[in-house]
């Protein structure tokens, strides 16, 4: 699966976010392109950021930068690691789902979303 944008190791950091939690990049809907960050997309593409709609979270648009292991939407919103290889994510990633996914207003953008 090719990752675009400035990726900095074969685990999809990035120039913006390279701590060892940061292992995912994200399926923009709008290109169909995987990116591991939102400003990585802004800086290598013409067009504004789609957001994934809910009815749309059973779509395969996360990889794990670890095993390369794609998930849903759904399935990586509910997860603290990759249910594949066990690899931990960002708890910090969750401030940026309004970005990537549509989301309730009513719920504060630093949590995990229940689907």
């Amino acid at each position: 699966m090719k990752v675009y944008g400035p990726v900095v190791d074969d685990e999809t950091r990035c120039i913006h976010y390279a701590s060892p939690l940061d292992v995912v990049a994200i399926r923009f809907k709008c290109c169909g392109k995987y990116y591991p960050c939102y400003q990585c997309h802004e800086e290598a593409e013409a067009h504004p950021i789609e957001r994934w709609e809910k009815r749309e979270w059973d779509t395969k648009a996360v990889l794990c930068g670890v095993c390369k292991h794609e998930m849903t939407i759904r399935e990586y919103m509910g997860a603290s690691a990759c249910p594949h290889c066990g690899a931990p994510f960002n708890p910090g990633c969750a401030a940026h789902y309004p970005l990537y996914f549509q989301i309730d207003r009513d719920k504060p953008a630093c949590q995990k979303f229940s689907p």
